[in-house]
């Protein structure tokens, strides 16, 4: 398997000319990050095995924990989508996707907390009053939204996913209705009504928008079951970055080569860059410093966790337990005698060595 950090640690000067004065400090930390990831130049730490009678002691380098690592945060991704799979409520589930459109995408890239931060609440803002006036609903909705900046060709592409049932809650009256069949909304409505919210926030808040964008916007809105695949598909992205590195399959004369599904034939398709585009391609996705990518509205905020247990009770819903490979992280095994090890110290510097045993002959 090719691993990012090869191709970063070997191209790295010459992307750094290239696109150093693009870069922002989540970028370079996450470059940092990515390429030191559970080499000789990581911080170690000190393990030891539990049997007193062997106690034999190893180090091992540190994991980055970064996000946007494809080595880390495995564990941190199945944990969310179990969290979020016992949330799910009786219903129809719809998958429904908000993007800006090209011409945006330039002042986008320029104020990209600001950006995504009104994204998130116009995109709930326009659900919810489409929610509040369908004359079945007429509620208060729920919903798991997720940022996405990537296209499948790992072009920069912001958009926003949102997985949200066909229900609502109405607190005043404590009056739970669901809505059936195969449609929602109108996505052409939804897109008018995300767009002048989008535009008249964007305006508020002082940012040059471009001469010239498009009338019509795109949102579609489809059905999706009980939503469990649909989760699984977002949750595929919301850590470990925006690639796999088994979809890396070349790396030779300055050149990467890699995979995609292709979203209309659903057949994979490859894309041959520079090594140094490549590692824009990944980078340039990087959220700014402490940005949330997956946040929960309405009835499935984390907050409503005792409304969610009486609506699953109320209509006999079993949502435990479900398949979601939900390990504990596994624990390293002793080579001397087999036997856990456990930590003893963290974050030693990369130099930190085990003094030699010498052994006094008997």
């Amino acid at each position: 398997m090719i691993r990012l950090a090869d191709i970063i640690t070997e191209h790295e000067d010459e992307f750094l000319e290239h696109y150093g004065k693009n870069l922002l400090p989540s970028h370079s930390k996450a470059l940092s990050a990515i390429k030191t990831c559970r080499t000789t130049f990581s911080a170690k730490m000190l393990l030891e095995c539990e049997r007193q009678q062997c106690a034999h002691q190893e180090i091992l380098p540190h994991s980055c924990g970064h996000r946007h690592c494809p080595h880390c945060q495995n564990y941190e991704t199945n944990k969310w989508l179990q969290s979020q799979l016992h949330k799910q409520v009786p219903g129809v589930y719809f998958l429904v996707g908000f993007t800006l459109p090209f011409e945006l995408r330039k002042m986008v890239w320029k104020n990209q907390r600001l950006v995504y931060t009104l994204m998130f609440e116009n995109v709930w803002a326009t659900l919810k009053t489409f929610c509040l006036n369908d004359k079945r609903l007429g509620g208060v909705p729920g919903g798991i939204v997720v940022l996405h900046t990537h296209s499948r060709e790992l072009n920069f592409h912001p958009h926003i996913h949102v997985i949200i049932p066909a229900a609502s809650i109405n607190k005043n009256k404590r009056l739970w209705t669901q809505k059936s069949g195969r449609y929602l909304f109108n996505g052409k409505a939804l897109a008018k009504v995300f767009r002048a919210k989008m535009l008249n926030s964007l305006k508020k808040s002082g940012v040059h928008l471009p001469k010239s964008y498009p009338a019509k916007w795109n949102v579609q809105c489809k059905r999706v079951g009980n939503g469990k695949k649909a989760l699984k598909y977002l949750a595929r992205y919301l850590y470990r970055g925006v690639i796999s590195e088994k979809d890396i399959l070349s790396f030779k004369d300055g050149k990467v080569t890699f995979r995609y599904k292709n979203s209309k034939t659903a057949k994979y398709r490859t894309k041959t860059v520079s090594a140094v585009e490549f590692i824009w391609l990944i980078i340039q996705h990087v959220l700014p410093r402490r940005f949330r990518r997956a946040r929960n509205y309405g009835f499935l905020h984390p907050n409503s966790k005792r409304l969610i247990k009486i609506i699953q009770l109320k209509f006999g819903l079993n949502v435990a337990p479900e398949n979601v490979n939900l390990k504990p992280r596994s624990p390293k095994t002793c080579p001397i005698c087999g036997a856990k090890m456990k930590i003893i110290l963290t974050q030693l510097p990369a130099s930190f060595s085990l003094l030699p045993v010498i052994k006094e002959p008997l």
